[in-house]
């Protein structure tokens, strides 16, 4: 087994931009909210026998801290405040907010504390499985391995679209979390840029810094699922979480996560002033093409011309449904793809891994997510999936 007398996460920036963004919001409006948070395998993987060399990482952690120079970055957008900066410089991971388990080769991971920290742990902690993963069962992988590879799709992309107008393409790595290893997705990103005009930024705030790319990220499954219970009104607590983040960054970030209790819930949520304060909105899970009708249907009926607005893409997308996509779409509204596992994990003979870290309880009471993909849907606690499901007129039929 491979061992590791060196951090895999050298930056508190190694991180994709809507945890900070995130963070930021959470560090202004709610400071006392605890949380607990669980990693979810979603594959048949033993990755218990891990658990020792992920531990010994994770107290690694414990040392990072933002650098003079990557606090002047980050001072350098308008959305974020002096106040929370100066504590993101100050700030340090506790280590004591995180257990990991070996239970039979499973691998069980609980993150326990205040929101405003416990938020930044999921990124770091999944890329780092990912890696110590991989590295394991492909030693024989190298980055250049990996750029070979994306210089072959990338010259049947180029084939594929030679007749194709692409001046509205846009495409943003968001393939942090599942990388197969941090030299490998800054070599892909670093290539990519030099070779593929269409690349607009990265989820990642230094690979973004260092390669001189827009960070791109809003927010979360997890910010909706805590004002489930920060909210008096479980009904309108969606409304409540889109309503906080206008307040927090009025004309920045205006891109809304539209399946955490299912497109059909959020659109019946998201109202004429909200859908014209928002920017657009972001697809990540269910059929792309019926959720984007949806959207354009949605728009239409305010009387919002689609053209103004902005449809991002981000579920399971490679190069082939990106381009499905734009040709159906680009015309009628902005889009934008946020492709991830399959760009920064994407290793002929490589099985990348399905792997997640979710929201389980918010103030010490249980949160659900509901998505549009069935296997997506996660909660803990069946009596309060049930009063979600009352609570936004979805079908009980379907709760599993």
């Amino acid at each position: 087994m491979k061992k590791y007398n060196y951090p895999i996460v050298k930056t508190l920036l190694d991180t994709d931009a809507y945890k900070l963004h995130m963070q930021q919001a959470v560090f202004f409006c709610y400071k006392n909210v605890n949380v607990v948070a669980e990693f979810i395998c979603r594959g048949a993987n033993f990755l218990g026998i891990y658990s020792h060399i992920l531990l010994d990482q994770i107290n690694m952690m414990a040392s990072l801290s933002l650098s003079h120079e990557e606090y002047l970055y980050m001072n350098s957008f308008p959305f974020f405040k002096k106040e929370y900066l100066y504590w993101l410089k100050n700030f340090r991971y506790n280590i004591t907010q995180v257990e990991v388990n070996n239970y039979y080769g499973q691998l069980h991971i609980r993150i326990t504390g205040p929101w405003h920290e416990v938020i930044l742990w999921e990124v770091p902690i999944l890329s780092l499985i990912s890696e110590i993963f991989h590295k394991n069962h492909y030693p024989d992988i190298t980055p250049n391995i990996a750029v070979d590879y994306l210089n072959l799709k990338l010259k049947k992309f180029f084939n594929y679209t030679k007749n194709l107008d692409l001046s509205r393409l846009k495409i943003i790595d968001f393939g942090t979390r599942r990388r197969f290893s941090y030299d490998v997705q800054y070599s892909i990103i670093k290539s990519l840029k030099k070779r593929f005009p269409f690349l607009v930024g990265s989820s990642n705030y230094h690979i973004s810094r260092i390669l001189k790319l827009s960070p791109v990220g809003t927010q979360a499954h997890e910010w909706f699922q805590a004002h489930q219970q920060i909210s008096s009104n479980l009904k309108y607590s969606q409304s409540l979480a889109l309503k906080i983040w206008l307040c927090q960054y009025n004309r920045h970030l205006g891109i809304a996560l539209t399946d955490c209790i299912t497109m059909d819930a959020f659109l019946r949520d998201f109202d004429l002033s909200l859908s014209k304060s928002y920017q657009g909105i972001r697809h990540d899970s269910g059929d792309p093409i019926q959720w984007a009708e949806k959207a354009l249907k949605h728009y239409q009926h305010l009387g919002i011309d689609p053209s103004t607005k902005t449809l991002l893409f981000s579920d399971n997308l490679n190069f082939k449904k990106i381009i499905t996509l734009y040709k159906k779409f680009n015309k009628r509204i902005n889009v934008i793809f946020g492709i991830g596992t399959k760009l920064t994990c994407d290793i002929p003979n490589v099985k990348p891994l399905n792997i997640v870290i979710k929201l389980v309880k918010c103030n010490g009471k249980p949160v659900a997510k509901i998505s549009d993909s069935p296997g997506k849907t996660f909660c803990l606690d069946k009596e309060f999936m049930k009063s979600l499901f009352k609570a936004f007129n979805l079908p009980l039929k379907n709760i599993k």
